[in-house]
């Protein structure tokens, strides 16, 4: 935050701040008493007109305001010709407005930066390769731009280039540097580390991966909380407290100058302050994880959640296949060198099993074989000539929960390489920790019984802990958090794919992992994980829950504060220009405290 913009936010507070220094000139040094109080009527005007006006809307809507008292005891100031007194009551309120604009703009930081990232224009490539620069909203679909080397992506697109090297960190939270091959999906916000690339686009600005994202962040700005309307209730509490008071300072003194004290002490500053900050700086503190919060009631509710249903595959387990085994049924070949052979036909396919069998052969680091006349034939297989003869890698038909491929050599099966989505590396320990916090754990998946209990038994004695529900059709897992609830748990949903999507509506608190292609999970989740870590799961509970306590924490010792100098003013201890610098001590010590969520 530039210091012109920090100037432009604190305008008022310091317009009043000097124009106090000015009544003060006027009204002792040069005792213009008239035009003193002219001055202070203006300057009371300009740093509460705005809540004014909000306060009368409100009695007119017979809705409760939490500035009642401090409209009261700037009225009573002004009736009893405590100027000044008035004049530091506005300098409170209206530092403090500006101080907790401020401080929301602190705690949103990570969030508003995500949008400065994409740039306004690119350059985009011409059918004769001249380029100029346009602006990103003129691209169409099927046009081609350029990124430099450094540059974030600004559309969706397939890569048009035949390599490229990008870091997506920005939106997995994969630290890695991922190599792109012609064909290879590349989505906006990432950036380009190597040469310059060629991205022909597949969808417009207003539909990009990071558009959608800026997206979900207005939308977690734009809403309120429930627990700040809970601290609209306390507010409701705390002024009839401060009536209170203020009616036994008048009883025991007759002095209107008690009852101003008191009222200046009990303006509402934490109330208002405190709890959208914090929550604002809880959602700051998960944006730094790459974690979406899309409602701020999300964190409040997931404060107090007592059970997790989690989805199986993408979520609990990588989601991809993974070579677990490679067979051998012919002697005259090893399990290695049938790696390379079948890594050699695969080299180039974008498919699924394409990829987990050069991933495999890759990390053997052996010697890469040369294939030519690669022959692609749908549902057969693909086939290829490796060292003067030709392979052929077919699917082999489900059998014994085996996933499997067979590599034939001229026409005789020379080896089986097996496949198994296995479990995310954290999931043991992250659910262990999960369970530890007290709540129950769900297991929700589309999976047969046998293949999904297969995976369970790799998480160990947690397993026993879990409740497993497959075969779920999306329907089923929607009926099984709806049964949840029902017996009274507070339930969130943890998925990542589209058939997650009415169980995460449902849920109380629904939390999806990004995939670009999940639009609809991510739409109905309030909690967006751009990584793939459970981790992530894991943190942002701590951090929901680290919110809440700082929060209450806030409301709780402001009003606590107030209430002790409300009663040392009732009894004359603390007259009403003090009282005013007090309670703005108090004011800022409480803000302070909000901000400390935007840590955690």
């Amino acid at each position: 935050m530039n210091i012109k913009h920090t100037l432009h936010i604190f305008a008022i507070p310091i317009i009043v701040f000097f124009g106090i220094g000015a009544y003060l000139l006027l009204n002792n040094m040069f005792h213009y008493r008239t035009a003193a109080i002219l001055l202070a009527l203006v300057l009371v005007v300009m740093g509460s007109w705005k809540m004014i006006v909000e306060t009368v809307t409100a009695f007119l809507r017979k809705q409760f305001a939490l500035d009642y008292i401090a409209i009261l005891a700037i009225l009573v100031s002004i009736f009893t010709g405590q100027y000044l007194v008035a004049l530091v009551i506005v300098l409170m309120l209206s530092s403090g407005t500006q101080l907790e604009e401020y401080g929301m703009t602190k705690a949103q930081q990570s969030l508003t930066a995500l949008s400065d990232r994409i740039p306004k224009e690119v350059l985009r490539l011409n059918t004769d390769d001249h380029t100029d620069k346009v602006a990103i909203a003129s691209i169409v679909v099927g046009e081609r731009i350029l990124v430099r080397k450094g540059e974030v992506v600004p559309l969706d697109g397939v890569l048009d280039s035949t390599t490229a090297l990008t870091d997506e960190s920005s939106l997995t939270g994969e630290p890695y540097m991922l190599d792109k091959l012609k064909g290879d999906q590349i989505r906006s916000g990432i950036v380009n580390m190597g040469d310059v690339m060629i991205v022909r686009v597949t969808k417009p600005d207003n539909e990009s991966t990071y558009r959608k994202i800026i997206g979900m962040v207005q939308e977690a700005q734009q809403e309120k909380a429930p627990l700040i309307r809970l601290a609209d209730r306390y507010s409701t509490i705390f002024t009839i407290i401060t009536l209170v008071i203020a009616t036994f300072a008048y009883l025991i003194s007759h002095d209107i100058g008690r009852v101003l004290a008191v009222l200046v002490v009990a303006t509402p500053c934490p109330l208002i302050l405190a709890t959208p900050i914090a929550l604002f700086g809880g959602m700051n503190a998960s944006a730094k994880r790459r974690v979406l919060v899309k409602r701020l009631s999300a964190l409040e509710v997931l404060a107090r959640v007592t059970t997790f249903i989690f989805d199986k595959t993408g979520t609990i387990t990588l989601g991809k296949p993974i070579v677990t085994n490679v067979v051998m049924l012919d002697d005259s070949m090893d399990a290695s060198h049938a790696l390379q052979i079948a890594e050699a036909i695969e080299r180039n396919s974008l498919h699924p099993i394409a990829k987990a069998i050069v991933d495999a052969a890759r990390e053997k680091n052996g010697t890469q074989l040369s294939a030519r006349d690669i022959m692609e034939e749908t549902g057969v297989g693909i086939s290829a000539i490796i060292e003067d003869v030709r392979y052929h890698i077919s699917k082999m038909a489900q059998s014994h929960d085996i996933n499997a491929v067979e590599l034939k050599r001229e026409g005789k099966i020379v080896a089986r390489i097996e496949f198994e989505d296995t479990l995310k590396q954290d999931s043991t320990d992250i659910l262990k920790e999960i369970h530890n916090l007290g709540v129950k754990i769900h297991i929700f998946t589309g999976d047969k019984k046998e293949n999904a209990e297969k995976i369970l038994l790799q998480l160990g004695d947690i397993r026993e802990h879990l409740t497993l529900k497959a075969d779920c059709s999306p329907t089923e897992k929607k009926d099984g958090v709806a049964a949840l609830k029902a017996a009274g748990e507070v339930t969130a949903m943890v998925g990542d794919g589209i058939n997650d999507a009415p169980a995460l509506a449902l849920a109380d608190v629904g939390m999806v992992f990004s995939n670009e292609e999940q639009t609809a999970a991510s739409e109905a989740a309030d909690i967006v994980f751009l990584g793939g870590d459970l981790e992530d799961v894991k943190e942002t509970i701590r951090i929901a829950k680290r919110t809440i306590r700082i929060a209450l924490q806030s409301i709780f010792v402001g009003i606590g504060l107030s209430i002790v100098a409300m009663i040392f003013a009732s009894l004359g201890y603390i007259p009403a220009i003090i009282g005013a610098l007090l309670q703005e001590a108090i004011d800022v010590a409480v803000i302070l405290n909000a901000l400390r969520a935007s840590r955690a």
